[in-house]
Protein backbone atom coordinates (compact mmCIF):
# COMPACT_ATOMS: atom_id res chain seq x y z
CA UNK A 1 0.00 0.00 0.00
CA UNK A 2 1.11 3.91 -0.96
CA UNK A 3 2.83 4.72 2.61
CA UNK A 4 1.40 7.80 2.24
CA UNK A 5 -1.70 6.82 2.27
CA UNK A 6 -1.35 4.34 5.26
CA UNK A 7 0.10 7.59 7.70
CA UNK A 8 -2.67 9.39 6.19
CA UNK A 9 -5.26 6.92 7.56
CA UNK A 10 -3.53 6.46 10.71
CA UNK A 11 -3.80 10.00 11.52
CA UNK A 12 -7.17 10.44 10.55
CA UNK A 13 -8.55 7.27 12.43
CA UNK A 14 -6.44 9.29 15.63
CA UNK A 15 -4.26 5.76 15.62
CA UNK A 16 -1.14 5.94 17.77
CA UNK A 17 1.48 7.10 15.00
CA UNK A 18 4.76 7.67 16.28
CA UNK A 19 7.37 8.91 14.14
CA UNK A 20 11.01 11.14 14.96
CA UNK A 21 12.50 14.21 13.01
CA UNK A 22 15.89 14.14 11.99
CA UNK A 23 17.77 17.23 11.77
CA UNK A 24 21.36 16.60 13.25
CA UNK A 25 22.36 13.67 10.39
CA UNK A 26 20.16 11.93 7.78
CA UNK A 27 22.21 8.58 6.31
CA UNK A 28 20.31 6.40 4.18
CA UNK A 29 20.20 3.86 6.34
CA UNK A 30 18.32 5.70 9.20
CA UNK A 31 14.81 5.47 6.94
CA UNK A 32 15.29 1.43 7.21
CA UNK A 33 16.11 1.45 10.89
CA UNK A 34 13.17 3.71 11.26
CA UNK A 35 10.86 0.99 9.75
CA UNK A 36 12.95 -1.83 11.71
CA UNK A 37 12.23 -0.01 15.07
CA UNK A 38 8.78 0.34 14.29
CA UNK A 39 8.02 3.49 13.85
CA UNK A 40 5.61 5.23 11.77
CA UNK A 41 6.95 8.22 9.90
CA UNK A 42 10.33 10.30 9.39
CA UNK A 43 10.55 14.07 8.84
CA UNK A 44 13.94 15.04 7.56
CA UNK A 45 14.19 18.61 8.76
CA UNK A 46 15.52 21.21 5.98
CA UNK A 47 14.98 23.94 7.90
CA UNK A 48 17.58 23.80 10.88
CA UNK A 49 18.88 20.67 9.41
CA UNK A 50 22.01 20.99 6.89
CA UNK A 51 20.83 18.19 4.60
CA UNK A 52 21.58 18.63 1.19
CA UNK A 53 18.97 18.12 -1.65
CA UNK A 54 20.69 14.78 -2.79
CA UNK A 55 20.07 13.67 0.53
CA UNK A 56 16.75 14.58 0.90
CA UNK A 57 16.11 13.23 -1.87
CA UNK A 58 17.45 10.00 -1.20
CA UNK A 59 15.72 9.25 2.04
CA UNK A 60 12.63 10.06 -0.06
CA UNK A 61 13.34 7.22 -2.39
CA UNK A 62 14.30 4.66 0.13
CA UNK A 63 11.14 5.34 1.82
CA UNK A 64 9.00 5.02 -1.38
CA UNK A 65 11.07 1.50 -2.42
CA UNK A 66 10.42 -0.02 1.28
CA UNK A 67 7.14 1.38 1.77
CA UNK A 68 8.04 3.98 4.67
CA UNK A 69 6.51 7.69 4.53
CA UNK A 70 9.36 10.15 4.57
CA UNK A 71 7.98 14.06 5.03
CA UNK A 72 9.93 17.24 4.66
CA UNK A 73 10.27 20.24 6.94
CA UNK A 74 10.53 22.83 4.63
CA UNK A 75 12.32 26.05 5.09
CA UNK A 76 9.74 28.11 4.72
CA UNK A 77 6.09 28.59 2.84
CA UNK A 78 7.33 30.24 0.00
CA UNK A 79 6.02 28.80 -3.57
CA UNK A 80 9.91 27.56 -5.07
CA UNK A 81 10.93 25.93 -1.63
CA UNK A 82 7.50 24.37 -1.42
CA UNK A 83 7.83 22.98 -5.15
CA UNK A 84 11.52 22.18 -4.90
CA UNK A 85 10.83 20.25 -2.01
CA UNK A 86 8.09 18.08 -3.73
CA UNK A 87 10.66 17.49 -6.63
CA UNK A 88 12.47 15.21 -4.14
CA UNK A 89 9.54 12.83 -3.86
CA UNK A 90 8.79 13.16 -0.16
CA UNK A 91 4.99 11.54 0.76
CA UNK A 92 4.21 14.75 2.68
CA UNK A 93 5.15 18.30 4.16
CA UNK A 94 5.91 19.86 7.42
CA UNK A 95 4.91 23.45 7.15
CA UNK A 96 7.04 25.78 9.31
CA UNK A 97 5.89 29.23 11.20
CA UNK A 98 2.02 29.05 9.13
CA UNK A 99 0.61 32.19 10.05
CA UNK A 100 -2.57 32.19 8.33
CA UNK A 101 -4.57 31.05 5.39
CA UNK A 102 -2.97 32.72 2.74
CA UNK A 103 -0.10 31.10 2.82
CA UNK A 104 -1.57 27.72 2.80
CA UNK A 105 -3.36 28.90 -0.25
CA UNK A 106 0.54 29.13 -1.68
CA UNK A 107 1.49 25.80 -0.59
CA UNK A 108 -1.36 24.66 -2.20
CA UNK A 109 -0.61 26.34 -5.46
CA UNK A 110 2.84 24.47 -5.10
CA UNK A 111 1.99 20.95 -4.51
CA UNK A 112 -1.34 20.09 -6.49
CA UNK A 113 -1.06 20.04 -10.40
CA UNK A 114 -3.92 22.08 -12.14
CA UNK A 115 -6.18 23.60 -12.22
CA UNK A 116 -6.27 22.75 -8.62
CA UNK A 117 -2.68 24.37 -8.59
CA UNK A 118 0.44 25.16 -10.23
CA UNK A 119 3.02 22.39 -9.43
CA UNK A 120 5.37 21.85 -12.35
CA UNK A 121 6.64 18.04 -11.59
CA UNK A 122 10.00 16.91 -11.66
CA UNK A 123 12.68 14.90 -10.31
CA UNK A 124 12.37 12.02 -7.71
CA UNK A 125 8.49 13.33 -7.15
CA UNK A 126 7.27 11.90 -10.46
CA UNK A 127 8.38 8.45 -9.23
CA UNK A 128 5.37 7.94 -7.08
CA UNK A 129 3.36 7.38 -10.46
CA UNK A 130 2.47 4.77 -13.26
CA UNK A 131 1.78 8.14 -15.94
CA UNK A 132 1.78 11.19 -16.19
CA UNK A 133 -2.08 11.82 -16.42
CA UNK A 134 -3.72 14.18 -14.22
CA UNK A 135 -6.29 11.36 -12.68
CA UNK A 136 -3.05 9.24 -12.16
CA UNK A 137 -1.48 12.06 -9.84
CA UNK A 138 -4.51 13.37 -8.00
CA UNK A 139 -5.90 9.28 -7.12
CA UNK A 140 -1.92 7.90 -6.77
CA UNK A 141 -0.04 11.00 -5.45
CA UNK A 142 -2.61 14.08 -3.97
CA UNK A 143 -5.09 12.49 -2.32
CA UNK A 144 -2.84 10.88 -0.08
CA UNK A 145 -0.64 14.27 0.88
CA UNK A 146 0.23 14.34 4.36
CA UNK A 147 0.53 18.55 5.45
CA UNK A 148 1.35 19.46 8.82
CA UNK A 149 1.28 22.97 9.38
CA UNK A 150 3.04 24.29 12.53
CA UNK A 151 1.53 27.19 15.09
CA UNK A 152 4.43 28.60 16.20
CA UNK A 153 3.86 32.77 16.28
CA UNK A 154 1.71 35.10 18.18
CA UNK A 155 -0.21 35.79 14.27
CA UNK A 156 -0.35 31.89 13.58
CA UNK A 157 -2.60 31.62 17.31
CA UNK A 158 -4.86 34.00 16.31
CA UNK A 159 -5.45 32.31 12.61
CA UNK A 160 -4.88 28.85 13.95
CA UNK A 161 -8.94 27.92 13.38
CA UNK A 162 -8.75 29.02 9.53
CA UNK A 163 -4.97 27.27 9.24
CA UNK A 164 -6.77 23.90 10.54
CA UNK A 165 -9.64 24.50 8.88
CA UNK A 166 -7.85 25.00 5.43
CA UNK A 167 -8.77 21.58 3.03
CA UNK A 168 -4.79 20.80 2.27
CA UNK A 169 -4.41 20.85 6.48
CA UNK A 170 -3.94 17.13 7.46
CA UNK A 171 -3.28 17.54 11.24
CA UNK A 172 -2.51 20.82 12.58
CA UNK A 173 0.99 21.10 14.58
CA UNK A 174 2.65 23.21 17.19
CA UNK A 175 6.29 24.42 17.27
CA UNK A 176 6.20 24.83 21.30
CA UNK A 177 9.90 26.30 21.60
CA UNK A 178 9.49 28.77 18.73
CA UNK A 179 5.76 29.65 20.43
CA UNK A 180 7.11 29.61 24.10
CA UNK A 181 9.68 32.48 22.45
CA UNK A 182 6.47 34.13 20.97
CA UNK A 183 5.00 33.87 24.31
CA UNK A 184 7.88 35.41 26.59
CA UNK A 185 8.26 32.25 28.62
CA UNK A 186 11.20 30.50 26.36
CA UNK A 187 12.41 27.93 27.72
CA UNK A 188 9.80 27.00 29.91
CA UNK A 189 7.08 23.73 28.51
CA UNK A 190 5.31 24.37 31.61
CA UNK A 191 4.47 27.88 31.11
CA UNK A 192 0.46 28.36 31.82
CA UNK A 193 0.57 30.60 28.69
CA UNK A 194 2.51 27.61 26.59
CA UNK A 195 0.14 25.64 28.06
CA UNK A 196 -3.06 27.41 27.06
CA UNK A 197 -2.16 27.98 23.60
CA UNK A 198 -1.74 24.58 22.93
CA UNK A 199 -4.68 23.97 24.44
CA UNK A 200 -6.05 26.64 21.35
CA UNK A 201 -4.57 24.75 18.66
CA UNK A 202 -5.53 21.32 20.02
CA UNK A 203 -9.25 22.47 19.98
CA UNK A 204 -9.06 24.30 17.00
CA UNK A 205 -7.99 20.85 15.65
CA UNK A 206 -11.04 19.37 17.12
CA UNK A 207 -13.37 21.70 15.95
CA UNK A 208 -12.04 21.38 11.88
CA UNK A 209 -12.03 17.43 12.69
CA UNK A 210 -8.49 17.32 12.70
CA UNK A 211 -5.96 15.65 14.79
CA UNK A 212 -2.82 17.54 15.96
CA UNK A 213 0.93 16.89 16.05
CA UNK A 214 3.31 17.22 19.18
CA UNK A 215 6.30 16.64 19.80
CA UNK A 216 7.72 15.39 23.27
CA UNK A 217 7.79 12.73 25.83
CA UNK A 218 6.10 10.05 23.54
CA UNK A 219 3.98 7.96 27.33
CA UNK A 220 3.18 11.26 28.80
CA UNK A 221 1.82 12.88 24.99
CA UNK A 222 -0.34 9.34 25.03
CA UNK A 223 -1.42 9.98 28.60
CA UNK A 224 -2.56 13.28 27.89
CA UNK A 225 -4.91 11.96 24.61
CA UNK A 226 -2.31 12.70 22.01
CA UNK A 227 -2.30 10.13 19.08
CA UNK A 228 -0.02 12.18 16.79
CA UNK A 229 3.65 11.80 18.14
CA UNK A 230 7.13 12.86 17.10
CA UNK A 231 9.07 11.30 19.76
CA UNK A 232 12.72 13.25 18.93
CA UNK A 233 15.55 13.39 16.67
CA UNK A 234 17.33 10.37 16.52
CA UNK A 235 21.04 11.77 17.18
CA UNK A 236 19.50 12.93 20.46
CA UNK A 237 17.87 9.54 20.92
CA UNK A 238 21.09 8.02 20.18
CA UNK A 239 22.52 10.21 22.95
CA UNK A 240 20.19 9.61 25.69
CA UNK A 241 20.77 5.83 25.32
CA UNK A 242 24.09 5.88 25.40
CA UNK A 243 24.01 8.06 28.53
CA UNK A 244 21.81 5.35 30.11
CA UNK A 245 23.98 2.70 28.97
CA UNK A 246 27.02 4.14 30.47
CA UNK A 247 25.07 5.26 33.78
CA UNK A 248 23.95 1.55 34.10
CA UNK A 249 27.13 0.73 33.71
CA UNK A 250 29.36 3.16 36.17
CA UNK A 251 30.74 1.39 39.07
Amino acid sequence: MNPAATLKARIQAEQTTIGVMATDHVWPRLVEICKQAGLDYLIVDREHGPHSDEQVAHACQIGRLIGFPVLVRVISCEYDQIRRAMDMGPCGLMLPSVDNADQMEMVRDAVLMPPRGRRRPGGLGNYWLSDFQLSSWQQDFEQHLVILPQIETLQGLEHVNAIAAHPLTTAIAVGPYDLSAELGCCWNPADERLQEAILQIRAAGRAAGKNMWVIGDGPSLLQQGYSLLCVGDPSALLAQRMSQIVGACAR
